[in-house]
């Protein structure tokens, strides 16, 4: 069954993200605005820009920590960085990359700073979200089941984790947030060329590691 799935589907899924996040952009022109305003003292501008990407910036962030209430925080650090750090950043381009940028670096703090605790690579309550406006999780009824699809889900991100960690950010980035090659380059700070590489290795050594799953 997994597959006949598409890698994003899979992700998706064994994240409890459902399908690939909505692209959400309040516009570049009004986005402007909107940076220009806070950067004027209109603090509730704001509010617009964290509306428009909060969804993404939290399955992104989900992605790599794998746990809902750890997702929650960093999201928000993530945004409150963001409005601290506004006056640094230069209009005329793209601030979503920005933004993503930021949370990249936020969850690979946080990963550093944790790495030694014990991780909960499986949260069953993912989904169950209101600020980041993630709806619930759907799960099977049948308790048999359920207790299959659970499973599953833990092979999965298991299997994600498995990657090394600059390839599984590429992964996470293209197949869960759908930013193309050129975004993600700008997001990492690395050459083009180099993302397309180390995607066509995570998904080549994710689908190997899945093969593994689907047969046992």
């Amino acid at each position: 069954m997994i597959m006949g799935m598409s890698i994003s589907t899979v992700l998706g899924l064994a994240l409890g993200l459902g399908a690939m996040a909505t692209v959400q952009s309040t516009g570049d022109v009004q986005e402007e605005q909107l940076i220009e305003r806070v950067l004027a003292g209109d603090g509730n501008a704001f509010k617009g820009l964290v509306e428009a990407y909060q969804s993404r910036i939290y399955n992104i962030i989900y992605g790599m920590v794998h746990n809902r209430e750890d997702a929650l925080e960093l999201t928000q650090d993530t945004f409150i960085k963001s409005y601290k750090k506004l006056d640094t950043f230069k209009l005329g381009t793209k601030f979503y990359t920005w933004l993503c940028r930021i949370a990249v670096n936020t969850a690979i703090d946080f990963l550093r700073k944790n790495k030694n605790r014990q991780t909960l690579s499986f949260d069953e309550g993912i989904g169950v979200q209101d600020s980041a406006g993630i709806s619930d999780a759907h799960y099977d009824t049948n308790p048999e089941n359920a207790a299959i699809q659970a499973e599953t889900k833990k092979k999965i991100i298991d299997a994600v984790d498995q990657l090394p960690e600059d390839q599984k950010q590429i992964l996470i980035l293209k197949e869960i947030d759908g930013l193309a090659y050129k975004e993600i380059a700008e997001v990492l700070n690395i050459p083009q060329g180099t993302v397309m590489s180390r995607l066509y290795y995570a998904r080549k050594k994710l689908q190997e590691i899945l093969v593994g799953i689907e047969n046992l």
